[in-house]
């Protein structure tokens, strides 16, 4: 399973379009068994999450998220946890051992970029 962070550095960013890149994570039995980062291709309405689908991934994580975004995940059938903070790795840990649980935060406008909450 590959889970896919939206990062700004190593750490969770605020808002999922407007990260520096995806942290991508496959998992195998529990574990992490390796690690690639990409860059955020650029921030088009529709285009992330049918981006990261495409590249296999099954689980994003992030800060905040649009409801358009969240629409079009939960149509390819991707589990969205939103509301992380901190560190991308400690974020996929806490999930895999079922800590990590999604808070909704989901914006509604996208010129606040940075105050989702």
């Amino acid at each position: 399973m590959i889970i896919a962070v939206a990062c700004d550095g190593k750490n969770v960013t605020e808002h999922f379009g407007h990260c520096q890149s995806f942290a991508l994570y496959t998992e195998e039995n529990g574990k992490i068994v390796s690690t690639k980062v990409v860059a955020n291709p650029g921030h088009k309405p529709g285009f992330l999450p049918n981006f990261l689908a495409d590249n296999g991934v099954k689980v994003i994580i992030s800060g905040g998220m649009g409801g358009g975004a969240v629409d079009i995940f939960n149509s390819r059938d991707i589990e969205v946890v939103i509301g992380a903070k901190g560190d991308a790795l400690e974020n996929v840990e806490a999930y895999l051992a079922g800590k990590l649980v999604s808070t909704g935060s989901i914006c509604h406008q996208h010129e606040h970029a940075d105050e989702c909450q």
